[in-house]
């Protein structure tokens, strides 16, 4: 099994073009902001003392999730090549079980999605660093890690339930571009959940990822929120529910009640892999 999780490894970081385009989703979320989007937003929220800080935080959490969506979908595509060319039936064929080596995929592609994250904080942190003097939350630095680490097996045991029935290459590519894209739309971070239709907003609570960009959000903006609406508290509500801190349902989420609804979600994932896999094994005994 550990054999399984360096051979996966090392498939994703021989090639770095297919490091680049896993990180692509996240990367284009991150220049849109700079380039087009930041100006605009800042002028929106100007009432608000440091707006252009608090925006970088926000930016930055809702990327972090789209690092995690992407990076451990493209970390996931061996298990589709190793289907296609016969290479997983060889794998059940030992002695190690199904569900060992379904693990082994998932652990790499959560150690992948684990260190992608860390990588897009350095980055993402150094450049507002130097461009806008944003304060780094050294005393989250452990949660933001426990988090990421969290968000990387969520989305790769997720990732996994969405694939595991792509027995083609080629729409396996397409699928990872499909996601890639529309990542940064179900999170959040080119529109606002707030700006969007109701619609829309029914079905981005539904997206597992927006979850995590709200846990982050949480994290990386908690001090800022506190110097940034210290003179107008009576709008911070009306900040959290437009920017995705916490998801509106009767009432907006909380920390706690995130954390709650991620841990809910990934254990029912398990049980769904679980059980698709006494399926597979029922369907070829019959």
């Amino acid at each position: 099994m550990i054999s399984l999780v360096k051979r996966n490894l090392i498939r994703y970081f021989r090639h770095r073009s297919g490091v680049f385009f896993s990180l692509l989703g996240a990367l284009i979320s991150f220049v849109l902001y700079i380039i087009f989007l930041k100006n605009n937003m800042v002028q929106n929220w100007s009432a608000v003392t440091q707006s252009s800080q608090l925006l970088d935080s926000w930016l930055i959490g809702g990327t972090l999730s789209v690092t995690a969506i992407t990076t451990t979908l493209t970390g996931l595509d061996p298990i589709v090549t190793d289907r296609v060319h016969g290479t997983l039936d060889d794998f059940y064929l030992t002695d190690i079980s199904q569900n060992k080596i379904k693990t082994a995929y998932v652990v790499s592609a959560a150690t992948i999605g684990f260190c992608m994250q860390l990588f897009m904080l350095v980055v993402m942190f150094a450049y507002f660093i130097l461009t806008d003097h944003i304060q780094f939350p050294w005393n989250r630095l452990m949660a933001i890690m426990l988090l990421a680490l969290l968000s990387s097996i969520f989305m790769s045991v997720i990732n996994l339930l969405v694939i595991q029935f792509v027995d083609r290459v080629d729409t396996m590519g397409k699928l990872a571009t499909i996601i890639g894209t529309a990542a940064g739309f179900l999170v959040g971070t080119y529109v606002p959940i707030g700006a969007l239709p109701v619609f829309a907003q029914d079905l981005v609570k539904l997206n597992p990822g927006t979850y995590i960009a709200s846990l982050y959000r949480h994290l990386l903006m908690d001090q800022q929120l506190r110097i940034s609406f210290a003179a107008s508290s009576q709008h911070l509500h009306t900040f959290k529910e437009t920017m995705g801190i916490g998801l509106k349902w009767q009432q907006l989420t909380t920390f706690n009640q995130d954390y709650w609804i991620v841990l809910t979600m990934l254990t029912i994932g398990i049980l769904l892999l679980l059980l698709s896999t006494i399926f597979k094994k029922q369907l070829k005994i019959s």
